[in-house]
Protein backbone atom coordinates (compact mmCIF):
# COMPACT_ATOMS: atom_id res chain seq x y z
CA UNK A 1 0.00 0.00 0.00
CA UNK A 2 1.47 3.59 -1.03
CA UNK A 3 2.32 6.55 1.66
CA UNK A 4 -0.63 7.74 2.76
CA UNK A 5 0.81 11.44 1.73
CA UNK A 6 0.23 9.51 -1.87
CA UNK A 7 3.82 8.60 -2.59
CA UNK A 8 4.66 5.60 -4.46
CA UNK A 9 6.55 4.41 -1.61
CA UNK A 10 4.79 2.07 1.59
CA UNK A 11 4.54 4.63 4.88
CA UNK A 12 7.34 2.55 6.40
CA UNK A 13 9.29 3.55 3.64
CA UNK A 14 8.05 7.21 3.33
CA UNK A 15 6.67 9.27 6.19
CA UNK A 16 6.81 6.90 8.81
CA UNK A 17 10.74 7.46 8.63
CA UNK A 18 10.27 11.19 9.64
CA UNK A 19 7.61 10.41 12.20
CA UNK A 20 10.60 8.71 13.83
CA UNK A 21 13.05 11.41 13.62
CA UNK A 22 11.20 13.99 14.91
CA UNK A 23 10.49 15.70 11.70
CA UNK A 24 13.77 15.79 10.55
CA UNK A 25 12.62 16.57 6.74
CA UNK A 26 14.93 17.69 3.83
CA UNK A 27 12.25 20.00 2.28
CA UNK A 28 8.85 21.93 3.22
CA UNK A 29 7.12 19.60 1.08
CA UNK A 30 8.72 16.46 2.74
CA UNK A 31 7.33 17.83 6.27
CA UNK A 32 4.10 19.10 4.84
CA UNK A 33 2.95 15.69 3.25
CA UNK A 34 4.33 13.88 6.55
CA UNK A 35 1.93 16.27 8.54
CA UNK A 36 -0.81 14.71 6.23
CA UNK A 37 -0.07 11.91 7.79
CA UNK A 38 -0.03 13.13 11.32
CA UNK A 39 -3.33 13.75 10.70
CA UNK A 40 -4.71 10.92 9.21
CA UNK A 41 -2.83 8.66 12.11
CA UNK A 42 -3.93 11.14 14.82
CA UNK A 43 -0.40 11.71 15.73
CA UNK A 44 -0.52 14.78 17.86
CA UNK A 45 2.80 15.07 19.26
CA UNK A 46 4.35 15.17 15.95
CA UNK A 47 1.80 17.35 14.67
CA UNK A 48 2.92 19.91 17.36
CA UNK A 49 6.52 19.18 17.13
CA UNK A 50 6.89 19.85 13.51
CA UNK A 51 4.59 23.21 14.13
CA UNK A 52 6.54 26.23 14.69
CA UNK A 53 7.07 27.65 18.33
CA UNK A 54 5.33 30.72 17.52
CA UNK A 55 2.15 29.88 16.01
CA UNK A 56 2.03 26.73 17.67
CA UNK A 57 -1.21 25.58 19.31
CA UNK A 58 -0.49 23.24 22.02
CA UNK A 59 -3.57 23.91 24.14
CA UNK A 60 -5.25 22.53 20.97
CA UNK A 61 -3.96 19.77 20.91
CA UNK A 62 -6.39 17.33 21.94
CA UNK A 63 -9.20 18.96 19.92
CA UNK A 64 -7.10 18.58 16.85
CA UNK A 65 -6.68 14.92 17.74
CA UNK A 66 -10.38 14.27 18.06
CA UNK A 67 -11.03 16.08 15.04
CA UNK A 68 -8.44 14.19 12.92
CA UNK A 69 -9.95 11.02 14.37
CA UNK A 70 -13.71 11.75 13.66
CA UNK A 71 -13.16 12.25 9.79
CA UNK A 72 -12.07 9.96 7.17
CA UNK A 73 -9.34 10.69 4.60
CA UNK A 74 -9.03 10.55 1.64
CA UNK A 75 -6.35 11.74 -0.25
CA UNK A 76 -3.49 14.53 -0.56
CA UNK A 77 -3.02 16.70 -3.88
CA UNK A 78 -0.14 18.65 -3.74
CA UNK A 79 -0.72 21.67 -5.96
CA UNK A 80 2.42 24.21 -6.13
CA UNK A 81 5.74 24.10 -4.42
CA UNK A 82 7.92 27.33 -3.90
CA UNK A 83 11.02 26.72 -2.71
CA UNK A 84 11.42 25.08 0.52
CA UNK A 85 14.59 22.86 -0.83
CA UNK A 86 17.22 21.85 1.32
CA UNK A 87 18.91 24.76 1.06
CA UNK A 88 16.27 27.23 1.25
CA UNK A 89 15.10 28.71 4.58
CA UNK A 90 11.50 29.45 3.71
CA UNK A 91 8.82 27.71 1.58
CA UNK A 92 5.44 27.41 0.72
CA UNK A 93 3.43 24.74 -0.29
CA UNK A 94 0.05 24.63 -1.74
CA UNK A 95 -2.80 21.66 -1.35
CA UNK A 96 -5.65 20.07 -1.30
CA UNK A 97 -6.33 17.34 1.63
CA UNK A 98 -9.63 15.64 0.95
CA UNK A 99 -11.63 13.92 3.80
CA UNK A 100 -15.43 12.56 4.61
CA UNK A 101 -17.05 14.13 7.46
CA UNK A 102 -20.59 13.73 8.30
CA UNK A 103 -21.26 12.02 4.91
CA UNK A 104 -20.09 14.66 3.05
CA UNK A 105 -16.33 15.11 1.22
CA UNK A 106 -14.74 18.09 2.64
CA UNK A 107 -11.69 20.15 0.86
CA UNK A 108 -8.89 22.11 3.25
CA UNK A 109 -6.95 24.09 1.02
CA UNK A 110 -4.04 26.00 2.06
CA UNK A 111 -1.09 27.50 1.19
CA UNK A 112 1.43 26.34 3.79
CA UNK A 113 4.46 28.54 4.87
CA UNK A 114 7.19 26.65 6.46
CA UNK A 115 10.60 27.67 7.93
CA UNK A 116 14.15 26.22 7.73
CA UNK A 117 15.41 27.19 11.32
CA UNK A 118 18.98 25.34 12.59
CA UNK A 119 18.59 23.01 9.86
CA UNK A 120 15.09 21.69 10.65
CA UNK A 121 11.81 22.61 9.02
CA UNK A 122 8.53 23.88 10.18
CA UNK A 123 5.03 24.64 9.69
CA UNK A 124 4.30 28.05 10.43
CA UNK A 125 1.00 28.35 9.05
CA UNK A 126 -1.21 29.52 6.44
CA UNK A 127 0.36 31.46 4.14
CA UNK A 128 -0.38 35.31 3.28
CA UNK A 129 -2.30 35.48 0.00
Amino acid sequence: MNCYCGNNKTYKDCCEVFHLNNGKTETAQQLMRSRYCAFVLAKGDYLMQTHHSTTRPITEKKAIVKWAKSVEWIKLEVLETTKGLEKDKEGTVTFNAYFYENGNVAIIHEKSAFIKEEGKWYYLGNAKK
